[in-house]
């Protein structure tokens, strides 16, 4: 109850304001310092006041949105200026859920205004609160798509990490970690594998040189006419 007392008394101050074409802020001052007859404004009446003129340029550009039947600057006074505390309410101030800004408006408007301003406001805040839903929604999926790729990279990370300390402990062993008698024993076969392969060779040799034929012993086949005192027959 003492929130719905402290939205009337904002709203007779935003209204009051609007009618005279004077800053929000500037009114509320005045009426801070000098309440006159009524008790001075309740905290949360302030809140309201002063947080409809802070955010007053986008609440008045989401309303407008979602009016489809009257811009706002056509509204009357008072609808437009309960619009105006509910639409702070859903958007800027969590602790109160939309159905109670929602409900609360249409009391407001029900006491205070024509027979058609309630169902006029019941619709433009209805959309308001889908479009709020809907970005929420999208606001939420966008963080969990930030969060999985944080996490992505952070994974990447680790692995690099760990790669570059594997690396820096390869890097810091001994170029060769075989025992010394491991290094012995291969150099001991490398030599015995080059000094056999010297043996073959020269037992290769030594069978060329032994099949091949020397020179007493070979043959010079020459032509018959090269051959003096061979008869050769007669051409006859």
């Amino acid at each position: 109850m003492a929130r719905s007392t402290a939205r009337k008394r904002a709203l007779n101050t935003l209204y009051e304001a609007d009618e005279k074409s004077q800053d929000f802020l500037s009114l509320l001052e005045e009426r801070k310092a000098r309440p006159g007859a009524q008790t001075p404004l309740p905290a949360y009446a302030v809140t309201i006041v002063e947080g409809v003129a802070e955010h007053r340029r986008d609440i008045d550009g989401s309303l407008q949105t979602h009016s489809t039947r009257w811009p706002l600057s056509r509204m009357h006074a008072i609808d437009r200026n309960i619009l105006r505390i509910a639409a702070w309410e859903m958007l800027y101030n969590p602790d109160v859920p939309d159905k109670v800004a929602i409900d609360e408006a249409l009391s407001l408007a029900k006491t205070l205004s024509d027979a058609d301003a309630p169902s006029f406001i019941h619709g433009v805040l209805s959309a308001l609160e889908q479009e709020k839903d809907e970005h929420q929604a999208r606001r939420e999926q966008a963080d969990r798509i930030a969060a999985l790729a944080d996490a992505e990279a952070d994974a990447v990370v680790s692995d690099d990490e760990s790669n570059g300390a594997k690396a820096g402990v390869a890097a810091s062993e001994p170029a060769s970690s075989k025992p010394a008698h491991v290094d012995s024993e291969l150099n001991s076969v490398a030599s015995g594998s080059a000094g056999e392969d010297s043996d073959s060779d020269q037992v290769l040799d030594h069978a060329v040189d032994q099949s091949a034929p020397s020179l007493d012993q070979l043959k010079l086949t020459l032509p018959d006419e090269l051959t003096p005192g061979v008869d050769r027959p007669s051409g006859d």
